[in-house]
């Protein structure tokens, strides 16, 4: 789904020309802190900023609990899909991620391959997942 719409980023890096921005959302109607159970949500834009025509082949996700409980996540494409973005074009997703703990902190990165075989990784900036079950402090 190759659109021009462009996402409100809380989260943005660029590597090798491709822009990632990331925006993460708070689930209430998915999450149960009885359970404990929260749920969210995450859009993101890929934008592709460079010269070359870049194919999305693989993605990997380091996703952290409040506890410091890590899961890694990895596999090809994104949500079934290993877009093909050519300059100047972009490419937009949401899917979502889980925990046991009311906030945590993805990041990851993309394996891209460009028209001529160059492959090269692409950063997906750390992004929190905060939800309003906790409390934060400023120290």
């Amino acid at each position: 789904m190759t659109t021009s719409k462009h996402i409100d980023p809380d989260y943005e890096c660029v590597t090798n020309g491709i822009r990632v921005s990331v925006k993460p959302y708070y689930l209430h109607d998915q999450s149960d802190p009885e359970e404990p159970r929260y749920v969210w949500a995450y859009t993101v834009r890929i934008d592709n900023e460079s010269s070359h025509v870049v194919q999305l082949r693989t993605r990997y996700w380091r996703i952290t609990d409040a506890k410091g409980l890590t899961d890694e996540v990895s596999g090809d494409g994104v949500v079934g899909e290993q877009p093909v973005i050519r300059p100047g074009e972009g490419f937009e997703y949401t899917s979502g991620a889980p925990l046991a703990t009311p906030s945590g902190l993805m990041v990851g990165r993309y394996g891209m391959e460009t028209t001529d075989g160059e492959a090269f990784d692409v950063n997906i900036p750390a992004f929190s997942l905060d939800s309003p079950h906790e409390l934060r402090q400023i120290h």
